[in-house]
């Protein structure tokens, strides 16, 4: 029960971070450095910024020994594990970090008035629908791929994974925000009275969760069968060398 609760404050905390991170970047890019929105300059900062801030989320999910900023990357694991442990991460652990990214921008609008209003969805809901879903199969299969075959390297692990959340959130973001994270949209939305809206629980919510189930599945039947073909090579080579001796 005392992992439980460990994990509870470190989805919260990490989740009310995540939020406050976006902002802190785009203050010290515009604000500090003063470039302009459009400037190539505040682009390449603002991308080594966010590969930066994700080497330390990184770290800090293994300060935490599981912390969790975003609710697909706990589904994607609970869909793979068992029933009490997708339980848990459905009742528990993804309302902890959307109560976490609600009280970051509520300080966030507090402290910094007029900073923003979060993702916009600038096309229509089955549009936005079909760009967050093929965005989140993008980021969770690589995600699966890379917990699969890069496990025991840390900096290779987190450099792909970052140069793939930065590419396809930049493919994403004149559609939808290219987010990729329920909890971090939530935040926003319920500021601005938007947390129930069509859009916002099509869009942000049911189709990166479907995206990520599609992504565990197929990612589990393409390795089910690379297991499969080792197997039947396995045995071939067994059935080799008996008949050589």
């Amino acid at each position: 029960m005392a992992g439980g609760w460990r994990l509870l404050a470190a989805d919260f905390a990490m989740s009310f971070m995540w939020v406050w991170s976006s902002v802190l970047n785009k203050i010290f890019v515009h604000k500090i450095l003063g470039y302009g929105p459009h400037d190539l300059d505040a682009q390449i900062v603002r991308f080594a910024l966010s590969i930066l801030n994700m080497f330390f989320f990184a770290l800090m999910v293994k300060a935490t020994k599981g912390g969790a900023y975003n609710p697909l990357s706990l589904l994607s694991a609970a869909f793979t594990g068992d029933f009490s442990n997708f339980l848990f991460t459905l009742g528990a652990r993804v309302p902890a970090q959307v109560v976490g990214a609600i009280y970051g921008v509520r300080l966030i609008l507090s402290t910094f008035p007029g900073i923003g209003r979060g993702p916009v969805l600038n096309v229509g809901i089955a549009k936005g629908a079909l760009t967050e879903g093929l965005l989140t199969f993008c980021i969770v299969f690589i995600s699966l791929g890379l917990a699969r075959k890069v496990k025991d390297s840390f900096f290779m692990k987190t450099w792909i994974s970052s140069l793939s959340k930065l590419s396809l959130h930049t493919l994403g973001a004149d559609l939808t925000g290219g987010c990729m994270n329920p909890a971090s949209v939530m935040g926003w939305a319920f500021a601005n009275g938007e947390h129930i809206t069509k859009e916002h629980l099509v869009v942000y919510w049911l189709a990166p969760v479907q995206a990520t189930f599609a992504a565990v599945w197929v990612f589990g039947i393409l390795a089910r069968g690379k297991n499969e073909e080792k197997s039947v090579a396995a045995k071939k080579d067994a059935t080799k060398l008996k008949s050589a001796d």
